[in-house]
């Protein structure tokens, strides 16, 4: 890029930052959480007054009973708090509370004294352009490799997806078709124009838009992160990026208020995770996180990333609770001062993601676990040092972020679910923990490692290293440095189909042998020689099954 083009596209994006935080004011909101739901109209017997039917659908098929978190906050409360001159700006039916401003603050006293209140906590939401700066963007001239498959030309975006699998997905088919993932993000700034979204738009893969901070529709003019985002999920501008699930529907919803940062927004988080469990959303992918405020009083310390103390992290898991499978960012404090996972990462119910670069080696920013009561945190990494996403003005750009790699592992998980769509979420989860290169040794910064969402389909649909074991099929070396055998001891005198694949579906050999009854049968493995360096399928194929084993070129 030529240095006055650079100089413009800075000063484009700060014009575009004075245009997003010209508008905000200090506002004082006040969180009134109610202490039961007596009285209250709604009952679990008739779900479809406050939730969809896929709503209903997605926990009746994980056998998730309703309970009476699901209910939603009793009108009749809501009402009598209204009557106190009261606006209510949102309601939490997980947290039986609601979000209000008052006309006269000398109303405070009265609503704390109403018999069903169990607490009201003043916040004060005031600009602070600085509050920006946690959204790690830092733009680029894309020079990444490019590539492209049978399925997809995904040009630069290529080594993002191939990092974690997700290209052998798309061979298969599985490109997020029928599923719904919500965004929560801080704005989706021309989305609704930016030829990356051209796909979403024309086949109606965008469902519908909430924007929690300002109570209405419209989140096409705010803030661009979630545009940048969503571009790892949904984005297709073919030979210069492809999303990880281009083919899935999304629900966008604003709930991070980019010119402040307050506990408001953590109760914005709830209320949406909230409306994308009551339209039916099977995954939310969160790339937000929250340890220090404007008000340094509300400041959250490492000792409440326990898992069970913000209202933020409370809400993701009980998102979880309720069959959705929620993805989230590590969090870019990986340096001084903080250094650790921000919330909601720390809850233990979901997938949190940290970053590394185009190598796989951990960046500097991604945030370090564990939780403070000493779990493992992030669960995974995927790419988000040199990330291509969408760029504000069109075309693609780089950005670096955990904001980044979580998406890009969100879309991964949704071809996952569609490919085993009898699993739950949990079980989702464990297959991609069990597929990732640190799984039998995780550690603080790359918690279970890179996932290889090819080979947790390999899990998930039962073909696997235990069943392979029952009929004694073994290589050697393995991991190898030129070449392997493959010991298979056969139950029967048969026929036998051994198969070499990489990660990304792409066969390498293919061989028929016979195998002798109840005996050790011995084969080498033609086009294993010059391989290069890293993780492939050997597949044996009998007239009655498929052994799989994963074999490691050193």
């Amino acid at each position: 890029m030529e240095l006055n083009n650079m100089k413009r596209n800075i000063l484009a994006s700060i014009l575009l930052l004075s245009t997003f935080f010209a508008s905000a004011q200090t506002t004082t909101n006040y969180w009134i959480v109610f202490k039961d739901k007596s009285g209250t109209p709604y009952s679990l017997n008739a779900p479809e007054a406050y939730m969809s039917d896929r709503a209903i659908a997605r926990r009746e098929r994980q056998h998730i009973a309703l309970n009476e978190r699901d209910l939603p906050v009793n009108p009749s409360y809501v009402a009598a708090v209204e009557s106190l001159g009261a606006i209510v700006k949102n309601r939490s039916k997980w947290y039986n509370g609601v979000t209000v401003t008052l006309s006269d603050e000398s109303k405070q006293a009265a609503i704390a004294a109403l018999p069903y209140v169990k607490s009201v906590t003043r916040i004060t939401v005031k600009p602070a352009p600085e509050s920006a700066k946690k959204f790690e963007l830092e733009t680029a001239v894309v020079t990444t490799p490019t590539s492209k498959t049978a399925a997809y030309n995904y040009g630069p975006s290529y080594n993002q997806a191939h990092m974690i699998g997700v290209d052998c997905m798309h061979e298969w088919g599985y490109s997020g078709q029928g599923m719904v993932i919500a965004e929560l993000d801080a704005g989706f700034f021309n989305v609704n124009i930016l030829p990356a979204f051209d796909s979403l738009r024309i086949n109606n893969q965008i469902l519908g838009c909430r924007d929690i901070v300002t109570g209405d529709t419209m989140v096409f003019e705010d803030y661009p992160h979630g545009m940048n985002v969503l571009s790892c999920m949904g984005g297709n501008l073919p030979g210069s990026l492809v999303g990880t699930a281009p083919k899935a529907s999304y629900w966008l919803i604003r709930t991070e208020d980019a010119a402040s940062e307050s506990i408001q927004e953590e109760i914005n988080w709830l209320v949406g995770a909230e409306f994308a469990d009551s339209v039916g959303a099977d995954i939310i992918n969160s790339s937000l996180g929250y340890s220090v405020f404007d008000d340094s009083t509300t400041d959250h310390t490492y000792a409440d990333m326990d898992g069970n103390t913000t209202i933020i992290t409370k809400a993701a898991d009980w998102a979880a609770a309720t069959g959705i499978f929620v993805v989230s960012s590590a969090g870019n404090s990986g340096g001084p001062p903080w250094y650790k996972i921000t919330a909601p990462a720390d809850a233990d119910s979901i997938l949190t993601v940290g970053a590394v670069d185009a190598s796989g080696n951990i960046t500097n920013f991604s945030s370090r676990g564990p939780t403070a009561d000493g779990r493992i945190k992030p669960n995974t990494v995927a790419q988000g040092g040199g990330a291509v996403t969408a760029a504000n003005g069109g075309g693609i750009t780089m950005n670096n972020g955990t904001s980044f790699s979580s998406p890009i592992t969100a879309g991964a998980v949704a071809c996952l679910w569609q490919a085993n769509p009898a699993r739950t979420n949990m079980e989702i989860m464990l297959a991609i923990h069990q597929s990732s290169t640190q799984y039998n040794s995780p550690d603080t910064v790359k918690g279970y490692g890179i996932p290889n969402f090819c080979w947790a389909n390999y899990i998930l649909a039962g073909i696997d290293e235990q069943e392979a074991a029952a009929e004694n099929l073994d290589v050697y070396p393995n991991p190898f440095n030129a070449t392997f055998e493959v010991n298979f001891y056969s139950l029967k005198k048969q026929q036998v189909t051994l198969e070499l694949f990489d990660v990304s579906g792409r066969t390498i050999s293919s061989q028929q042998v016979s195998a002798e009854m109840n005996t050790g049968n011995r084969f080498g493995i033609s086009g294993a020689e010059g391989l290069a360096a890293g993780v492939y399928i050997l597949q044996v194929r009998t007239k009655d099954k498929v052994l799989v084993k994963k074999v490691v070129k050193e």
